[in-house]
């Protein structure tokens, strides 16, 4: 693994800490909030386990915030022009997923994400990671196969899905070759 994704495992775990204790919960708490072990999130907090994406929208969820929120407060430095060698990446270390946070530190009520999915791969996410946001997933580069609650959409390239009420969703690549999308949140709140 490489200095930059360890440096922002070790980021994410201190946030996740940060956020906890702001709001005044034991691991305990956000234990039973989040659905994870409390000797997972003090892996976590410690930077000792990179957390998978599942994780990290379980915490998300508990914590209120968007996936892209939490790992924002985590990886990011203000500013209006975030470029491309300084956009925190992150693997999730499960499926090999990896996120890039495309968009600058800002008050503006958006973020972009790009990711990239490996070939064969897959990442189901809970219906807690989509609470007071919306998403539009835009599929750059290969297929998408996109299950969002008891709903299926086959996604190509140029597709774009907006997303309706908050369901667990997977995000599979079923095909040889990696697809790369574009994640864009906006928070309702």
């Amino acid at each position: 693994m490489s200095h930059k994704i360890d440096n922002v495992d070790a980021k994410i775990g201190a946030r996740i800490r940060i956020e906890r204790e702001a709001r005044g919960w034991s691991l305990t708490e956000l234990a039973e909030k989040s659905g994870v072990s409390r000797a997972m999130i003090n892996k976590v907090e410690r930077g000792q386990s990179s957390p998978t994406a599942m994780l990290m929208a379980r915490f998300s969820g508990a914590f209120g915030l968007s996936m892209s929120t939490l790992m924002a407060r985590a990886e990011m430095q203000e500013g209006r022009l975030l470029r491309h060698k300084d956009q925190p990446l992150w693997i999730d270390p499960d499926s090999g997923y990896t996120r890039r946070h495309v968009s600058p530190a800002s008050d503006l009520p958006v973020d972009v994400v790009h990711i990239d999915l490996p070939a064969k791969a897959r990442v189901a996410l809970p219906a807690s990671s989509y609470v007071f946001q919306r998403h539009l997933i835009w599929v750059l580069h290969g297929t998408l196969s996109f299950t969002e609650g008891e709903t299926f959409h086959q996604m190509e390239q140029g597709d774009c899905l907006e997303l309706g009420a908050p369901s667990d969703c997977v995000f599979a690549n079923e095909s040889d070759e990696p697809c790369r999308y574009a994640v864009i949140v906006v928070s309702t709140r």
